[in-house]
């Protein structure tokens, strides 16, 4: 069983917001121009966290059955979603309160058609 969720409305013309308000962060801080190359760094760095943002839409998998017993009980949530221009569709670790712990996994797709495809065929 798994459970299915639209976070908010996706089309193609949904604007990356996550990537939108990170580079105008950056600019406010470091200057016009400095926030596009910032930016990437600050996604290459923390990247499942940037994702578990920019999703519209995620589908519960089931519960992570970890290597070590460290008190942490995580569950698997398929999502898709738009960052740095691209559709994507990822597989994340989630606690009960709904914090990304890290990413399993994560394709990209042109369309939002074939990430939530591809995210309510995830297992």
């Amino acid at each position: 069983m798994s459970i299915y969720q639209s976070i908010g409305t996706a089309s193609a013309n949904v604007v990356d917001r996550v990537m939108a308000a990170l580079v105008s962060g950056l600019e406010l801080e470091f200057g016009r121009g400095a926030g596009e190359a910032l930016a990437h760094r600050f996604l290459d760095a923390e990247e499942a966290y940037f994702r578990w943002d920019a999703r519209v839409e995620e589908r519960w998998i089931g519960t992570y059955e970890g290597i070590e017993d460290d008190g942490l009980a995580l569950d698997r949530v398929a999502i898709c979603g738009r960052l740095d221009g691209s559709w994507f569709c990822a597989i994340m670790l989630v606690d009960g309160g709904g914090k990304a712990h890290g990413m399993m996994g994560c394709r990209q797709f042109r369309s939002l058609v074939r990430a939530r495809d591809a995210m309510l065929h995830a297992h």
